[in-house]
């Protein structure tokens, strides 16, 4: 009887001493979970749903076309715009005209001006010397003030026509305006068809042709296939010798008796503790009670090299927020590591029956 107490003694404190080292050594946990890129399908624009081209649980290829909106309204609007940018190339192309012209005013009156400034040259010599009657020499200046004036004129309406005219070509405040409005709406069309981001499977997909699409509220989820990883939960105690980079395995519930490969991709530096303070309010306490305290745990990201997308024939698949197990393998400990591979064989296999 005291042999198989001290033997049973043993055996418990083998049993505790290879829990504890392992905790640190090779940690363990069944709190994981399947994690992917989850992408709410989101209207940019509102409208009647005429064409749903996927369906739930779909496999989808980046780009297509998952369903498409009423885009008429938004058609019309970028055959308004278009015209509008018609109008103004007219307009700046007749106000190009007006420039011109008036150009050619100022041309020809600062012409007219130098022809009468050299007559009243002539004459206000003739004038001097007594030659020509004073009336003729006032006619002369009359005629250079005349011409003075109409250069002055046709100076100031060469200024008008260019600021009404504005920049020139593509820069034409009326131009960019129009080629604004235009851009808007064919942005506002291509919003009408709503694709897929990137390969994945589709979710949530509770829409028939008819509804009333509205701008900013999610149609449907899309799941990334191209972006898979588990985030297991680990407590403190387990995180001290984990890195970046180390072997893991990883049982999944959705496929009992399969052991993945994987490896340790981040760790996070921050968890919440339950409890949030505002600014200005006093520091939020977390309750404690009985002799031990909940454990605090961290989420560790985990990716799995040998995972590749699946496909319609392909049984691989992972469900988001699927439940997993997950084992760590900090160093190359012959002893410990043999006995973890040991244990998740065990786990994988239990995983049949719950």
């Amino acid at each position: 009887m005291k042999r198989a107490f001290w033997i049973a003694l043993g055996l418990l404190m083998i049993l505790v001493s290879w829990y504890l080292a392992a905790d640190r050594r090779t940690p363990f946990t069944s709190n994981a979970r399947v994690k992917a890129v989850i992408t709410p399908i989101t209207p940019q624009v509102s409208g009647t749903v005429l064409e749903i081209n996927a369906e739930n649980g779909e496999i989808v290829e980046a780009g297509a076309v998952l369903a498409r909106i009423d885009s008429r309204q938004f058609e019309i609007q970028k055959h308004s715009a278009e015209a509008d940018l018609e109008l103004a190339t007219q307009d700046v192309g007749a106000g190009s005209a007006d420039v011109s012209s008036a150009q050619a005013r100022v041309t020809r009156a600062e012409t007219d001006l130098e022809t009468e400034s050299l007559q009243a040259a002539r004459v206000f010599d003739l004038e001097k010397k007594g030659l020509i009657a004073v009336a003729k020499a006032d006619e002369s200046r009359r005629l250079l003030a005349d011409a003075e004036a109409t250069l002055e004129q046709a100076r100031a309406d060469l200024e008008s026509a260019k600021q009404a005219l504005g920049s020139s070509g593509q820069d034409n405040p009326r131009i960019q305006a129009a080629l604004a409005k235009l851009a808007d709406a064919e942005l506002k069309l291509s919003w009408t068809v709503l694709k897929a981001p990137a390969r994945g499977v589709l979710s949530d997909l509770d829409l028939a042709v008819g509804n009333y699409a509205r701008s900013g509220q999610s149609l449907m989820t899309f799941v990334d296939s191209t972006n898979v990883w588990i985030e297991a939960y680990m407590t403190e105690n387990n995180l001290g010798n984990i890195k970046i980079g180390d072997p893991v395995d990883v049982v999944l519930d959705m496929h009992p008796g399969k052991i993945w490969k994987g490896q340790v991709a981040s760790l996070s530096i921050a968890s919440s503790d339950g409890t949030s303070s505002k600014p200005g309010e006093p520091t939020a306490i977390p309750r404690v009670s009985g002799w031990l305290r909940d454990p605090q745990r961290f989420a560790l990201r985990i990716v799995l090299p040998d995972y590749t997308e699946g496909d319609e024939t392909d049984d691989v698949r992972f469900n988001v927020n699927g439940q997993a197990d997950v084992i760590v393998y900090t160093r190359d400990r012959g002893f410990l590591n043999a006995i973890g591979r040991v244990y998740i064989k065990i786990v994988a296999l239990f995983s049949y029956a719950y």
